[in-house]
């Protein structure tokens, strides 16, 4: 059982590091989004076809940093749920052979 919690603890700080060093990292491909006042008021609804370029939010690059962080949440769940199984099958097999050592089995 030492093992399994001591893992754990392994597993939960990897998992704390890979928040941090991806939230750090997802606004660095991204185009600043604090826009400047306009000047002058707007008279009504703009389209965004009409804005220039660097006013336009692309989709693209978020889309792909929420799918990319979704994949690799789900990939390190994976292994933490594998490497859980693993102790735990262990743990089994060490049981086992001290039952039938002990004459019980």
């Amino acid at each position: 059982m030492r093992s399994t919690s001591r893992w754990k603890g392994e597993s939960v700080r990897f998992m704390r590091h890979v928040v941090v060093v991806l939230m750090l990292t997802s606004g660095s491909g991204m185009p600043d989004v604090h826009a400047q006042q306009p000047t002058e008021p707007q008279g009504g609804f703009v389209s965004a076809e009409t804005l220039p370029q660097r006013e336009r939010m692309p989709a693209a690059p978020l889309l792909v940093a929420a799918y990319a962080f979704v994949m690799l949440a789900l990939f390190g769940y994976v292994i933490s749920v594998s490497r859980r199984l693993t102790a735990v099958k262990t743990d089994i097999a060490r049981l086992e052979s001290e039952i039938k050592r002990s004459g019980r089995g």
